[in-house]
This record gives structure tokens, sequence and C-alpha cells, in this order.
């Protein structure tokens, strides 16, 4: 019977894994951040360790500001996993983080929106959300209206209607035809433990306050919803 490891990795060779290219996310975040801040201090606040999605997130991380952290220009002052991504656990690291650098945090890699909520609560705590960049992914509502709001800098998009549909059009396939290596649009993916399996691994957005209009249109989220607290007029999808 075909298995589908649905946006979860399962290493072994017979399944189908599908998922939005999370190393890509990591980039996709690293990036947002780095491009307003490319040095100075950051944190980063990690998903679940058990779960192999945290480390495809920092490898993607790590392409983008590797060469900075080794040349001295970022110095990584905080970095933890979180249990079960918990958004509790997250703001507590954060605050820890903060203290310990007597709030000299210029940049927070926070692995997906959830914890981000924590991370931002954190530094509102200290007066510092909307000028320290926040990374988050998932398209979760709050994140998008923090967006807007500006106190999370980007939300890289994964549109689960597009994996339900991958999902579904696959499981017709294997249906018609068990090997996972003859579903349209497969390529190899080579697993943390050195297993090859078949994956299908779709492309995310990274969404800012310039492309929030994307989210807008794709009814992903409401206007009402989005522009929540927003001043009218600040960002242009809540004129």
């Amino acid at each position: 019977i075909p298995v589908i490891a649905y946006d979860r990795l399962i290493e072994d060779p017979g399944v189908l894994y599908l998922t939005f290219d999370n190393q890509l996310v990591g980039e996709m975040q690293a990036q947002a951040l780095f491009d307003i801040q490319p040095s100075g201090n950051w944190v980063i606040i990690k998903g679940n360790s058990a779960d192999a999605n945290a480390d495809f997130l920092r490898a993607g991380a790590e392409k983008v500001i590797g060469d900075a952290v080794t040349a001295g220009d970022i110095t990584i002052v905080g970095e933890d996993y979180t249990d079960n991504w918990d958004p509790a656990i997250a703001q507590t690291t954060t605050e820890q983080f903060l203290t310990e650098a007597n709030n000299d945090v210029q940049a927070v890699l926070s692995q997906n929106d959830g914890m981000a909520g924590g991370v931002v609560a954190a530094l509102e705590a200290q007066g510092l959300a909307g000028e320290v960049p926040v990374s988050g992914q998932d398209g979760d509502l709050a994140a998008l209206n923090r967006i807007a709001l500006g106190t999370q800098t980007v939300d890289v998009w994964k549109d689960a209607r597009e994996l339900g549909t991958t999902a579904g059009e696959a499981a017709v396939a294997l249906c018609a035809d068990p090997d996972a290596a003859n579903v349209e649009g497969t390529a190899v993916f080579t697993t943390p433990g050195g297993i090859d399996v078949n994956s299908i691994l779709l492309t995310p957005i990274p969404i800012t306050q310039d492309n929030l209009d994307v989210v807008l249109d794709a009814e992903w989220i409401d206007e009402e919803t989005l522009c929540q607290g927003v001043d009218p007029g600040s960002v242009e999808v809540c004129g």
C-alpha cells in the first residue's frame, strides 16, 4: 500500500515525501532579515528538536548568514530548539536571550509564526517590537496582521490548499501505479539519515508588507482581519 509522507518526513525509501521546500523556507526567512540587518546580534528560535523540519530550516538560514557569521559581522547571541514549537516556550526563551544580551539584539529568526508571536510579545515587553526584524512561516492570520502592523518582517506562506491538492493528485496516481518514482513532478530527496526517497517539494512565497496583496487576492485572509489595528494608509492594502 503506497504511503504519502504529508508535510512530515518518513525515512523510508518506499514513501512519497510531500512538503514545501523547507530549506528554501529557511533561506527566505534569513534573507528577509539579512536584507534589513546584515550585521549585529541575532537570535535564532528553532522548532522542535525531534522534527527534521527544524534542521532543514536552520540549514537554509545558514546558506544566507553563514559567511557573515564566519566573518564576525553577525553574532548568534542565542539559539535553541523549542519543544512542540510552543509559542509560550519561544517567548520565555527570547526573554532569556534578551536579558543575557542586555536587549542588544538586532534580529530574531523565528522558524514559524506561532513562535514569532511569542517572540514579538517578548520584544514588546522591552519596547522593541517593530524595531527588531522577526521572521516566521505558515501564513497564520495573526502573523499576517503582524506583518501589516510592522511587528513581524516576513511570513513565508505555504498555501495548504496547494499542498492538499498535490497530495490528492499524488494519491490518485499511486492508486494507478504504486511506484512513487512515477508520480509526476517527483525528485529524489536524501534524508538526514542518508535514505533516498521520492519527493515533491513545493515552492513557498515570502510575504512582507510589500506584497500583502498576494494573500488578500488569494482569499487566504480578509481585509478586516489583515488590517486590524493598522493605521489607514500606513500599508497599501489597508488604505
